[in-house]
């Protein structure tokens, strides 16, 4: 017997790979003989590198570039097994886990680190390009990364304005002259999970701002700001930002590859799935495993486990799912994309418990769902 363990991370508790590892121990224990491959997931969010890279044999590579705030630090981006392909993320360089919570502040953080990232890897001599968008401490439409990649960004007297978004109140004029030209030679897949405009009230200001840190009185100024960068945009490109879809993705991130890079955008999870090849190895699977920390309907919209689901669907396999906290509230809907749901926490194990050892509780559930299954299955 064949299972394919396809988890995400378990946010706050496990990566992915290591959630992998748990549900793998726990088929292990419950049947020695069966074969497990572990293919950990990511939608475009953070563990996406990790993910690509486990899955494909890959490697890492180091760069020093700068942090949200200008501090030097050390990052990194893969390279895929096909020795072709490099993914940047953006948390790595421009995420908000490396921000203390005092820090957040989407008026000062800047993208600038992951523009030198994707410059590193195109001295390197990369040309094919996977970005992950999320867990961004950003809100700056992706202008530190296009700083980053030589262009700028001049008030009305034609001085160039610094990083962050604060200093871009008084942008004018975008100098495209200085920017990479190795870029339009490049190609990017865009990796997200959302669809949000650039500006107004379901745009990245409004949505995304407070949870890095913006006050209402923040959002509005952040708004001013992208919309300002769309119109000018607009102006230099005939491309408009201000509503299109993904735009506003990581802080408007998704607005500036959609604008200056050539590419397409990609729901997340349907991306990282066929860059893996997922679909070959669930051909002679007999079971599929996945998870993530908490399921709930906005799993429906695009998260790991729907993209598990439905390849696994469309392939006849069965798929269990286990996570740390399943919404009581939701299941009715999850029910039809999974052959069985199970949660971690429990009448016995609370959430904060499931949470603080993560690993053992998804190893002792995935063991004793393990054991169910195949008695039902009259296979044990």
């Amino acid at each position: 017997m064949k299972i394919l363990i396809a988890p995400d991370s378990f946010k706050g508790s496990m990566t992915a790979i290591e959630a992998a590892e748990a549900m793998a121990g726990g088929i292990q224990e419950a049947s020695p003989q069966t074969t497990s491959v572990m293919m950990p997931i990511a939608d475009g969010g953070e563990g996406t590198m990790a993910a690509l890279v486990s899955a494909t044999g890959g490697k890492l590579v180091r760069a020093i570039v700068e942090d949200p705030l200008g501090r030097k630090i050390t990052a990194s981006y893969g390279v895929l097994g096909d020795q072709k392909t490099c993914v940047v993320e953006l948390a790595e360089a421009s995420g908000l886990t490396l921000l203390t919570t005092a820090e957040q502040n989407p008026l000062l953080a800047s993208t600038y680190g992951t523009g030198e990232l994707i410059a590193h890897a195109l001295d390197a001599g990369y040309r094919k390009f996977i970005i992950g968008l999320g867990g961004s401490a950003t809100n700056d439409a992706g202008i530190g990364m296009l700083q980053a990649l030589g262009m700028k960004f001049l008030d009305i007297y034609g001085v160039e304005l610094g990083p962050g978004t604060v200093a871009l109140n008084g942008l004018s004029k975008i100098d495209l002259f200085g920017f990479d030209k190795r870029i339009m030679e490049s190609r990017f897949l865009i990796a997200s999970d959302v669809e949000n405009p650039l500006i107004g009230p379901q745009g990245a200001s409004a949505v995304f701002g407070p949870q890095k840190g913006a006050t209402p009185e923040m959002v509005k100024t952040l708004d001013a700001v992208l919309t300002n960068f769309a119109d000018l945009v607009e102006r230099f490109t005939g491309m408009a930002l201000h509503h299109k879809k993904g735009a506003g993705a990581a802080g408007g991130a998704g607005g500036a590859f959609q604008a200056f890079f050539l590419g397409e955008m990609r729901l997340g999870i349907d991306l990282i799935l066929e860059a893996m090849n997922f679909e070959e190895q669930l051909l002679d699977a007999d079971l599929v495993l996945t998870g993530e920390g908490k399921t709930d309907a906005q799993t429906l919209s695009g998260k790991a486990p729907f993209g598990i689901a439905e390849a696994a669907n469309r392939h006849g396999k069965p798929v269990i799912l286990i996570s740390g906290t399943i919404a009581e509230s939701d299941k009715e809907q999850l029910t039809p994309y999974f052959t069985e749901i199970h949660a971690v926490a429990d009448e016995k194990i609370s959430a904060e418990e499931s949470i603080a050892n993560a690993y053992s509780y998804v190893k002792i559930k995935t063991e004793k769902v393990i054991e169910s299954y195949l008695k039902k299955q009259g296979l044990q």
